[in-house]
């Protein structure tokens, strides 16, 4: 029921900037926590970053804290993920993520939490 799709992956120099963005379909978005994850070839997915629904409290995986930014605009049903001073480790398809409406004290680092998934981005950094 609800479709996300992601945007804004490419190629970028080490020490780069990108931004990603992640449109929602549908009504429930502003009652979802919003999720970025990660997956690099032959790799586990991993957590990113997310944002509340209901207090926009963020949270950061700790190789991406100080460079990443997750941010979200309700009017648009879009999240955001700036990623600032990229690093050759950053390169992976990213994926956006929301979590079941108005779910409290979920998990938030934990991929199979999530409810829907976009089919990904890929960024790639230059070493």
């Amino acid at each position: 029921q609800v479709q996300l799709v992601e945007s804004g992956g490419g190629l970028v120099p080490a020490g780069g900037s990108l931004r990603l963005s992640c449109a929602a379909s549908g009504r429930t978005f502003s009652s979802r926590a919003m999720s970025w994850f990660r997956q690099a070839p032959d790799k586990e997915r991993e957590f990113v970053a997310t944002i509340d629904w209901n207090t926009r409290g963020t949270y950061y995986a700790d190789t991406v804290k100080g460079r990443f930014t997750i941010s979200r605009d309700n009017a648009k049903n879009t999240v955001y993920l700036q990623m600032d001073s990229l690093k050759s480790e950053d390169t992976a398809v990213y994926y956006c993520a929301a979590s079941p409406s108005y779910s409290t004290n979920f998990p938030r680092r934990v991929a199979g939490a999530m409810e829907y998934w976009g089919k990904g981005t890929l960024v790639t950094v230059s070493a």
